[in-house]
């Protein structure tokens, strides 16, 4: 019989930190036996549910809300993602923009479409420096996701849909989730932060039967 994981996760496009622990869950995926089916979804979280459309400085933001040293607080999160594989420069994408709109594509796009659209959305805005405010944007790679151009920029333009992903994200804050990303396995066992691998191996492992929790 086919053993099986399934991830719940949440997190926010604009958080630097789910890009490395996305990467250092993909490098811990890697190592998986192939025969265990993976499956992962996606749940919406906003890291600052205030942030315009036309978005903010992002360092600005963390200033007034964390005060310190700023430039050397971006500087760790860029070592880390480096340390992790990715290529980060915070400088690319000085801005942060609303991600309601993001978050209800990869929350209706199929479910085995959502991990990589996640990601798609996530590279664009910390490696490219894209908007990711911007529909035709979104839609550009929604396309490349599971989606038709058209169905998404359908739900691009669902009110309702958004209000059902504000409502989620409301949500997971009330029942504890207070920081992303955040893992949940089976249903059983959770995770937060950009864990190293061997940390996500070893969730598998107790996921799989294979070691106590």
């Amino acid at each position: 019989m086919t053993k099986s994981i399934h991830i719940d996760l949440f997190t926010d496009v604009v958080c630097p930190w789910c890009l490395i622990g996305t990467a250092r869950l993909d490098e811990a995926l890697s190592a998986l036996d192939p025969e265990v089916d993976v499956q992962i979804t996606h749940h919406p979280f906003l890291l600052d549910p205030s942030t315009p459309k036309e978005g903010v400085n992002t360092k600005e933001r963390l200033k007034a809300k964390y005060g310190g040293d700023v430039d050397a607080m971006q500087a760790r999160v860029e070592q880390v993602a480096r340390d992790a594989g990715v290529p980060l420069d915070i400088s690319v994408q000085p801005l942060s923009y609303p991600t309601i709109e993001v978050h209800t594509l990869i929350r209706l796009a199929p479910i085995e479409h959502q991990y990589g659209l996640a990601k798609a959305y996530a590279a664009a805005y910390f490696l490219e420096g894209r908007n990711i405010a911007d529909w035709e944007l979104l839609a550009d790679i929604a396309q490349e996701h599971g989606y038709t151009r058209e169905a998404a920029l359908v739900v691009l333009t669902d009110e309702s849909e958004h209000d059902t992903t504000r409502a989620m994200a409301l949500s997971a804050s009330q029942q504890g989730i207070n920081g992303v990303p955040f893992f949940i396995f089976n249903n059983r066992f959770a995770i937060s932060g950009g864990q190293p691998a061997e940390i996500f191996a070893r969730a598998f492992r107790v996921a799989l039967g294979e070691e106590e929790l």
